[in-house]
């Protein structure tokens, strides 16, 4: 038992001082200098002042992919995998898990101008920018200092 617990100890303490973060990084623009991260959420959440409906794209990969996410984790610490390369894998999974459901959700509809505008009725996809900006870094934690 020993052997097990020292050996989860190692797996624990090897995840310690990175962080993956996946979505919408820092940076990441529209041509016109627009934040993808602002238009990203505004899709998600909706923004009732300009009649905006949310289009949880983000909520509904991980509701649908959590679990999935969580098992490739285990099996890939399992088989001994290298710390960052574990987090990379998994933040390539969940890069392609969040395009497909921008590329899949169809609900609710775009509205007769916008379809108008866009010549095509498929909601969260027009340039193609936010789709395209989806991302993930492997990075060390930053250390959280009150100064």
């Amino acid at each position: 038992m020993d052997k097990v617990m020292d050996a989860l100890d190692k797996v624990a303490r090897s995840f310690e001082n990175l962080q993956l973060k996946a979505g919408f990084l820092e940076g990441a623009t529209y041509p016109d200098g627009t934040q993808v991260p602002m238009v990203a959420a505004t899709n998600e959440f909706g923004n009732p002042a300009n009649n905006q409906p949310p289009r949880p794209y983000f909520r509904n990969a991980i509701a649908e992919h959590e679990g999935e996410w969580q098992e490739a984790m285990a099996n890939l610490i399992e088989n001994g995998g290298d710390t960052r390369d574990v987090l990379s894998i998994i933040g390539e999974i969940i890069v392609d898990d969040i395009k497909g459901s921008i590329r899949q959700l169809d609900a609710p509809p775009l509205s007769p101008v916008t379809i108008a505008r866009k010549g095509f009725d498929k909601p969260l996809i027009d340039t193609s920018n936010m789709l395209n900006s989806v991302s993930y870094e492997v990075s060390e934690i930053e250390s959280q200092t009150n100064s």
